[in-house]
């Protein structure tokens, strides 16, 4: 009763924001309960992700670190002593199961779950509410804002199909190759999301679907096979060994896709990695890097770390990091900047493409406030953040968002020579 409780008031809060939002679309309010539904959703998405892949993080230390050979009765697979918060705990690993299944059994599967719901919400809230200007760059692909939330959603599915075969095919007991095939089939997935969306948009549409296999896992093997050994060892059948299998090596997985999706979720801030001229091979490079962090983690707990996985895995980041670094403007570029930009000119640009959306009163028809709170009322405001307008608007070229208000190119070397000048106040 107290689940079906719960479901009932989430079925009624969604129904009314949905007639809310139908009364208030295209009037000042519509902006601001978007933005109040990102702020709720995300807390609620940071909130389950750092349960989910807490839970992770610590029952793949557990694995890894279990005593399998000292004392180990016979039905155990291995023990562990832990103190944390001032007290120590004892923890067995049974084999199989014990002889009988305790009442008070917990499950880690909400987490999971709710993780992924609300990660899914936050992208309608985000991305395909305002499609038109978040999803879509018609630089990109000129697609219709339906179509891109169409293909974003039905690329989940594929993606765990063609996962969940791999993973029931006998590759699967072939661990480089099948890591390899699998990295090779997620940088498909990468360069295809570059090619359909905006690149912001596309960086989390691949977190999106690494964070659909994780869950897909939990959902669809993880649970299922523990509910079937409960359901075993409750009624004193025999166990099948290879569900538990099955069920760690999707587990391990997960653990793998966590580093990832925890750089995707913050990539957003930072437009030097998603506004490269090759945003996929940048992301695809970060997830191998990251990667290879938790390997080096997960090999180090099984006390068989080796000296060059972790330093590898460190140099490979640095190396993408100055691959992707902006090109210093040559000599024969720097000849063409036009002498004595003034900020008269500069600010005439800045409130003809950026003021819409970065002023105390925005006129844009998505956001209602400035974004990061980040004003050009004043030219002593665009002197005062010319560091930040180089990063986006010259080298990265992220701003304005899709380049919504058609900033020319010519009006961002304009930018560049005032700022390289020393950014005159004249």
């Amino acid at each position: 009763m107290q689940g079906f409780s719960y479901l009932l008031i989430l079925l009624t809060v969604i129904y009314v924001l949905a007639v809310f939002y139908v009364l208030v679309q295209g009037t000042p309010w519509e902006g601001h309960l978007l933005e109040w539904l990102n702020i709720v959703v995300r807390l609620m998405h940071i909130t389950f992700g750092i349960a989910w892949i807490g839970a992770s993080f610590y029952f793949v230390f557990l694995e890894n670190s279990l005593n399998r050979t000292d004392n180990v009765r016979d039905e155990l697979a291995g023990n562990l002593w832990a103190v944390h918060g001032g007290g120590f705990y004892y923890l067995e690993k049974y084999k199989l199961a014990p002889k009988e299944i305790p009442r008070d059994l917990h499950w880690f599967k909400y987490e999971a779950y709710f993780t992924w719901l609300s990660g899914f919400s936050l992208l309608f809230v985000v991305y395909y509410f305002n499609a038109g200007s978040m999803l879509i760059d018609p630089q990109v692909l000129d697609l219709a804002p339906l179509a891109g939330v169409g293909i974003g959603v039905a690329s989940f599915v594929v993606a765990w199909l063609i996962y969940d075969v791999l993973c029931k095919s006998a590759l699967v007991t072939k661990g480089m190759w099948f890591a390899l095939l699998g990295f090779l089939v997620i940088v498909a997935f990468a360069f295809f999301y570059c090619q359909v969306f905006s690149a912001r948009a596309a960086y989390i549409h691949f977190g999106a679907m690494l964070g659909t296999l994780m869950v897909g896992n939990v959902f669809f093997t993880i649970i299922p096979a523990q509910k079937a050994m409960v359901k075993a060892a409750t009624l004193g059948q025999p166990l099948d060994p290879t569900l538990g299998k099955n069920a760690l090596t999707r587990s391990l997985h997960n653990n793998y896709f966590t580093l990832p999706v925890l750089f995707v979720m913050v990539s957003n801030h930072f437009p030097s990695t998603f506004g490269n001229s090759q945003p996929w091979l940048i992301l695809a490079a970060i997830s191998l890097g990251t990667a290879g962090v938790k390997h080096w983690l997960n090999l180090r707990e099984k006390k068989q770390a080796t000296v060059w996985v972790l330093p590898a895995s460190v140099l490979f980041l640095l190396a993408v990091a100055f691959v992707s670094a902006p090109q210093r403007q040559a000599s024969a570029g720097a000849a063409v900047c036009t002498p004595n930009v003034s900020i008269v000119q500069v600010n005439a640009i800045v409130q003809n493409r950026c003021v819409r959306c970065h002023s105390s009163n925005p006129t844009d028809d998505v956001f209602k406030s400035a974004p990061n709170g980040v004003k050009y009322d004043s030219p002593e405001d665009i002197i005062r953040l010319q560091d930040k307008i180089m990063q986006r608007v010259v080298v990265t070229k992220t701003m304005p968002q899709n380049n919504k208000t058609n900033m020319t190119q010519a009006e961002r070397d304009l930018i560049r020579c005032w700022i390289e000048q020393g950014a005159p106040n004249k």
